[in-house]
Parts: structure tokens; C-alpha cells; sequence
């Protein structure tokens, strides 16, 4: 049996990269997956390269309207979920000295805000015995220049696994964190303003990772998968790293 055979599955930023390649696994092993965006032509590829059992909603996760469009849509067509993975996030590198308010709260209302009501607004249809997967980063636990605002969100990620942990544990929703290093998706390129710099930003992630390369997202999906399944039915509250080992040595 698939692990998860006639499971219902939310992935926010499901249109590219990681949560692509997590809706992918996902299907895969059996689940009908509810797919997000911001960009509809993304989203439209997506669904054809998932290929079955995939349904795309149009939205952006800082916008409670689309949020409560989504869940509605997902209540009439579904009834319940099984699994959510709040993947949607958002980079830019920005140093202390350059940040404007704006940069921080764009940050922040996509990566924290967006993740805390997709969060709380799945709750009525999340089954009990379900699990909510938070796509953090390595970079909460570590500093690295002009990342400041974006690591400030993912740890903000890594607290609210620990207390909505404790706070769904009546109903046995299990919430945990995956928190991935460099994953070669197109958000790497989205953080240079040119590809002879993205090629040394390549260079400089593989220097600073002990396997010597990016991970591939495929990776961070099987990782996603053990979270969703029931291979991880003791595991709560916990943070799955995904990173060549860059934040632990």
C-alpha cells in the first residue's frame, strides 16, 4: 500500500521547486493534492507535469481572502484534509544597515503571517490524526549576512511548531518543521540580480556545505513525506534537517 493511499493533501507554493517536487512525491504515494500559487501560468505547468490527482488554487497566503477561498474550495470538493505542507515563502538579501520596513513586513507577512492563518484557517477540516509539515531553513539556527529578515520568519516557524504541537495534541495533529539547506529550485536564482553572481553564489553554498553540493528537491520531498506519513506517527514538534550537514558541524 502507497503511504498515502487516499490521503488529501494541501501544499502552499506547490507551483515550483520544493513544493512542487513534494506534490509530486505526494501523488505518487497515493494522495489527491490541492496545489497554491501566486502565478497562474506556474501553477497550470505544475498540474501537468504532477499529471493525476492534483487540483490548482490561484493564491497568495498573505491574503486571508484567498486563504479562506482555498479551504472553501478544498471543503466542497474534499470534505477534510489529511495533510498540510505551508511551504509558500518568499527571500530577498538585505543587510541590517539597508532594511526598510517595507522589505520587512513583505518578508514576514508571506513567511510567518502567511504560514500562521494557513495554518489555523486548515484546522477545521484537518483530521484528527493528520499532520502539518512547516517548510522552515537551516537558516533559523544560523546567521548568515543579509538574511536577517528571512531567518527571523523560518525561526519564527520552528516556534510555532513547538506550540501548536502541545496545543493539537488532544486531536493528534501532529506538527513538525523540515528545515532544508541550499535546494537547487529556482529561489537561488531569485537571489541574484544576474547569472555571474548566481554562479558565485552557487560556488560559495557548496563551500559551505559538507557534501559539497545543493541538494536536489526531490530530497526534500522524500523528507516531507516521512513527516506526512505515518513511517513518523511518534515524531512531533521536532525539526527534520534537509542540508548537507551545514547547520550541524
Amino acid at each position: 500500500m502507497k503511504k498515502l493511499e487516499n490521503k488529501v493533501a494541501v501544499i502552499t507554493g506547490g507551483n515550483s521547486g520544493i513544493g512542487l517536487a513534494i506534490a509530486k512525491e505526494f501523488v505518487a504515494e497515493g494522495a489527491y493534492v490541492f496545489i497554491t500559487g501566486r502565478r497562474q501560468a506556474e501553477l497550470d505547468q505544475a498540474v501537468k507535469e504532477i499529471g493525476s490527482n492534483v487540483r490548482a488554487i490561484q493564491g497568495d497566503v498573505s491574503n486571508l481572502d484567498d486563504l479562506d477561498r482555498l479551504y472553501n474550495t478544498i471543503k466542497a470538493e474534499k470534505g477534510s484534509i489529511d495533510v498540510l505542507v505551508a511551504n509558500a515563502g518568499i527571500v530577498e538579501l538585505v543587510p541590517l544597515a539597508e532594511s526598510t520596513a517595507e522589505h520587512f513586513d513583505k518578508i514576514f507577512n508571506t513567511n510567518a503571517r502567511g504560514v500562521f492563518f494557513t495554518a489555523q484557517k486548515a484546522l477545521p477540516l484537518m483530521k484528527d490524526g493528520g499532520s502539518i509539515v512547516l517548510v522552515s531553513s537551516g537558516l533559523h539556527s544560523k546567521g548568515l549576512a543579509r538574511y536577517g529578515v528571512y531567518a527571523a520568519t523560518k525561526a519564527a516557524l520552528r516556534s510555532f511548531a513547538r506550540t501548536w504541537a502541545v496545543e493539537l495534541k488532544d486531536r493528534q495533529i501532529r506538527v513538525n518543521t523540515l528545515s532544508p539547506g541550499p535546494i537547487d529550485t529556482p529561489i537561488i536564482a531569485a537571489q541574484f540580480p544576474n547569472a555571474e553572481a548566481e554562479a558565485k553564489g552557487r560556488e560559495f553554498f557548496k563551500s559551505i556545505v559538507p557534501l559539497n553540493r545543493l541538494g536536489d528537491p526531490s530530497e526534500t520531498a522524500k523528507a516531507a513525506l516521512f513527516l506526512a506519513s505515518s513511517d513518523s506517527s511518534y515524531i512531533t514538534a521536532t525539526d527534520l534537517v534537509v542540508d548537507g550537514g551545514l547547520t550541524q558541524v
